[in-house]
């Protein structure tokens, strides 16, 4: 026994030298989940209720842990909650399908197997249902929570069978997007705990392994070790690669908004010429690779070119990743134009129509616009998107968050006094010489200018009005919600009790892939036959969170958390099963 245990032994180390540093087991784990984002740590914690060992694969180090969900303000889209009802809503599973087949207009194929709205339009009812029913009863039972008051976002083109949330639906989450990783990020550090799932951080995917058609691991390369801060540039530099084995890999890796170049090169021709000059309001390692990684192993990608990018992006003026930008939550009263000074038109109102507005942009031959306001509204009305632009919600601070009432947060006033895009003035002429002077474009005529807030203005003066977004301001002041905390009341943009008067200069601002690698229910990868490829699965914002494009061509907001969080826990649960 010795004697063959030491000519097995010397055969092994002979074989090791003449293996390819890559080298790996016959099976590392029962499943590899390559991105630790929120899509990523639901599946992780589903495979490990499931009892399975998982690799949990990154790019970047532990610190970016939770990606792009972190930095989100942690607003959650459900149906009939109990917050709504708290707010006198009436809501219902019946409207918000009807507001969600409005919305997203899908036209590819919903009843064809190979159409590319196939899975996207079944994924879309079951995550209705999913909303309607026990999402937030989940949620609540992993200690999540949310701020009382019920946020009005996309509030529609002006039809009932239309673009847009007929009833406010926005939860915000208490501790914002840092809250809502949480508890699956404490999911999977115990499993780590428990021996079942292994952090393998600095691990950049390049190829998926496919072995007689199945999936059976990943290959890459091994980036050096980095202590960059959250959300901020890691190196790049490759010191080694690696190859992992398993019968299951689940891909989570985010969509293409941090990589512009991706997202001229799909964008779509409906939406005009892509814009020239986009910020960006993801971190630079949100990328797009997994895609064509995955679509090259035989994964099928539909709608590539719907995507959803925000119109009202502020220049960070304390930037953390390259191009960081950061998006207003505008309340309904600021006046919008467009680059040279022209009022936009019904439904381009803010907080409307994101889709339309952008296109009304991209149409002007200008890639920015001009929100015209005062004082009075910037205080009351405008919210700044992400986590550590909330201090108040994210830190679950009551006294400071109370402070709101009295007076305007400390961010808003940040950005009012350091950024590159706000233009503070005590009179109508002070401001447009300021526009003027920001872009060095000369293009705001001040008679032009004047002419139409005075037009505007003049409707103020009667409780009714023909101006439809005089009405949208009064149709949301009767909404107790946005009268304590979102809408100021109606007033005279030229009253100077309301100034000083805001020009803000809003930038295109990318943010989500709204298509991606088709998925059917079960969260499993489908070639372009429409059939699943063995061991391979998918979830959140490269799968279209969830199908291939869920929201169709536009988003009813606070969906994109949720779909990471429906279908990452969708193919956990598959794949564990599976396995």
């Amino acid at each position: 026994m010795t004697v063959a245990g030491g000519v097995l032994a010397g055969a092994a180390l002979a074989q090791s030298f003449a293996a390819p540093s890559f080298a790996a087991a016959a099976q590392d784990a029962d499943a590899i989940v390559v991105g630790h984002g929120l899509a990523g740590l639901v599946a992780t914690s589903e495979l490990v209720a499931a009892g399975r060992k998982v690799l949990l694969l990154d790019q970047e180090p532990e610190a970016s842990i939770g990606g792009q969900a972190f930095w989100s303000f942690g607003g959650l889209f459900f149906v009939d909650s109990d917050e709504q009802r708290l707010m006198g809503i009436k809501d219902s599973r019946d409207l918000a399908w009807q507001d969600w087949l409005g919305t997203a207009g899908f036209d590819r194929g919903i009843t064809d197997p190979a159409g590319q709205d196939y899975w996207a339009y079944k994924w879309a009812e079951a995550y209705v249902n999913f909303a309607s029913g026990e999402k937030r009863s989940w949620l609540a039972g992993l200690g999540v929570q949310w701020f009382p008051i019920v946020g009005w976002a996309e509030r529609g083109g002006g039809l009932a069978t239309g673009h847009g949330n007929s009833v406010p639906r926005f939860h915000v989450t208490w501790g914002t997007g840092p809250a809502v990783v949480e508890p699956f990020e404490k999911k999977v550090r115990a499993g780590v705990s428990a021996g079942k799932v292994t952090f393998k951080f600095r691990h950049r995917v390049d190829e998926l392994i496919v072995t007689n058609g199945t999936v059976t691991g990943v290959r890459g390369a091994l980036l050096e070790p980095s202590n960059a801060a959250r959300g901020t540039a890691s190196s790049r530099t490759v010191v080694g690669d690696f190859e992992l084995r398993a019968p299951v890999v689940v891909v989570t890796s985010g969509g293409i908004g941090a990589n512009h170049d991706l997202v001229r090169a799909n964008w779509p021709a409906r939406m005009g010429n892509p814009p020239k000059s986009m910020i960006t309001g993801v971190p630079a390692h949100v990328d797009g690779r997994m895609l064509g990684i995955t679509q090259k192993a035989g994964g099928r990608i539909v709608n590539p070119d719907r995507m959803w990018h925000y119109t009202e992006g502020l220049r960070n003026y304390a930037p953390i990743w390259p191009g960081h930008g950061i998006r207003i939550l505008p309340g309904p009263s600021s006046m919008w134009f467009d680059a040279k000074g022209k009022r936009f038109d019904t439904p381009d109102i803010p907080g409307y129509d994101t889709l339309h507005t952008l296109k009304t942009i991209t149409d002007s031959g200008y890639d920015y616009s001009w929100f015209v306001t005062t004082q009075k509204i910037l205080a009351k009305e405008f919210a700044l998107s992400g986590s550590e632009q909330n201090p108040d919600l994210t830190n679950k601070d009551v006294w400071k968050l109370l402070s709101r009432i009295w007076q305007s947060p400390e961010p808003i006033e940040k950005f009012k006094e350091k950024g590159a895009d706000f233009v503070v003035a005590s009179s109508l002429s002070e401001l447009v010489a300021g526009m003027n002077k920001l872009t060095g474009e000369n293009l705001i005529d001040l008679a032009d200018l004047k002419r139409q807030i005075e037009a505007r203005d003049r409707e103020i003066d009667n409780p009714y009005t023909k101006d439809v977004q005089v009405m949208g301001i009064r149709n949301a002041l009767s909404y107790p919600g946005d009268s304590l905390s979102r809408t100021a009341s109606a007033h005279k943009i030229l009253d100077s009790s309301a100034g000083p008067l805001i020009a803000v200069h809003l930038n295109i601002l990318t943010r989500k892939t709204l298509g991606g690698l088709q998925t059917d229910l079960s969260g499993r990868v489908l070639n372009a036959a429409g059939s699943p490829i063995p061991g391979l699965y998918a979830a959140g914002e490269v799968a279209g969170f969830g199908g291939g494009g869920v929201h169709g061509y536009r988003s009813l907001e606070g969906t994109f958390l949720g779909g990471c969080l429906f279908s990452g826990r969708q193919a956990g649960k598959a794949a564990g099963a599976a396995l």
